[in-house]
C-alpha cells in the first residue's frame, strides 16, 4: 500500500461509506418513520416512496427477492408492508450484522460517537442514503435485488444517490468500504473530494478476502473514527493478524 501522504489534507473531514446489514434489530420507538426522515430524507423521499410502492405491489416480497424463507420471510414481508409510521431505531442500532457488530457503536466514547455521526454514511436499497444516527424502520431489501417496475435497485438508485452523495463528499476525505453491489449504486466524482481511498482486504496469501473480512471492515472503520491521524495515514497504521489492506487512492484534484 503506497499512499502519497504529502498531498493529503490534514484537516479534511472524514467520511466512511458502509453497507447496511442483512440482519436488523427488531422493534423501535415512536415517532414513526416517514419517507423524509433523516439527514438525507428530503432528497431521498420521492424515490423511497417508489420503492415502498413496489414492495406493496410485490406483497412485501417473495423468497427470491428477499433472500429468506419460512418464518423469516413472513416477518420480512410484514415489515416491508408496514414501513411508514413504523417504529424506528437509529441506524447504528438497527444494523446488527458482522460489520456493525465489530464497529461496536454502543461501546464508543461520546467523542468517537459524535465523529461517527458526522462521518458514517450507509448506502441502502430501501432508503438510498442513511446517516449514522438517522431513524430507520425494520425492513428487508438488498440493493442488488431487482423489483418490478424499478429493475435492479443499484442501477435505479444510482443517479439520485450519486447527486446527493457527491455533494455531501465535496472537500472530504472519503474511505470507501462498500461491497461491489453497493458501489454499483454510486458514480464517484473524486476530483471534488479532498481525497479518496477505496479499500480492499487481502489475505496474507494474496487472495482477495471474502465474507470473513466483514469483521475486519468493522474494526477498520472503528480504527479510523478513533484515530487522530489524517485518514490516509490512519489506513497505513491499521494492523490485522489475518488481512492486509490494498488501498486505491485518488489524490486531491485528480480523477
Amino acid at each position: 500500500m503506497e499512499l502519497n501522504l504529502s498531498v493529503a489534507p490534514k484537516n479534511a473531514p472524514l467520511v466512511i461509506l458502509l453497507p447496511p446489514s442483512e440482519g436488523k434489530a427488531e422493534g423501535g420507538s415512536k415517532p414513526g418513520w416517514r419517507v423524509a426522515s433523516g439527514d438525507f430524507g428530503r432528497r431521498m423521499a420521492t424515490r423511497r416512496s417508489d420503492v415502498i410502492d413496489a414492495l406493496r405491489r410485490a406483497g412485501g416480497g417473495d423468497a427470491k427477492l428477499l433472500g429468506v424463507a419460512g418464518k423469516n420471510l413472513e416477518i420480512a414481508r410484514t415489515s416491508n408492508l408496514d414501513l411508514v409510521n413504523s417504529p424506528t431505531l437509529p441506524a447504528h442500532l438497527r444494523y446488527t450484522g458482522v460489520v456493525w457488530d465489530h464497529l461496536a457503536p454502543t461501546t464508543m466514547s461520546p467523542a468517537v460517537k459524535k465523529r461517527a455521526a458526522g462521518s458514517v454514511i450507509v448506502v441502502s436499497g430501501l432508503l438510498g442514503l442513511v446517516g449514522f444516527d438517522d431513524p430507520v424502520p425494520d425492513y428487508k431489501l438488498k440493493i442488488g435485488a431487482s423489483i418490478a417496475p424499478l429493475g435492479k435497485l443499484s442501477s435505479w438508485w444510482r443517479e439520485e444517490i450519486s447527486s446527493v452523495l457527491n455533494a455531501r463528499l465535496a472537500g472530504c476525505w472519503v474511505v470507501d468500504l462498500l461491497p461491489n453491489e453497493h458501489r454499483a449504486a454510486w458514480s464517484p466524482t473524486p476530483h471534488t473530494y479532498a481525497g479518496s481511498s477505496m479499500v480492499t482486504f487481502v489475505e496474507k496469501s494474496g487472495k482477495v478476502a471474502g465474507h470473513d473480512a466483514k469483521a475486519a471492515k468493522g474494526l477498520l472503520a472503528r480504527h479510523l473514527l478513533e484515530s487522530k491521524e489524517p485518514p490516509a495515514k490512519a489506513l497505513t497504521s491499521w494492523k490485522h493478524a489475518r488481512f492486509r489492506l490494498e488501498v486505491r487512492e485518488v489524490s486531491p484534484g485528480k480523477n
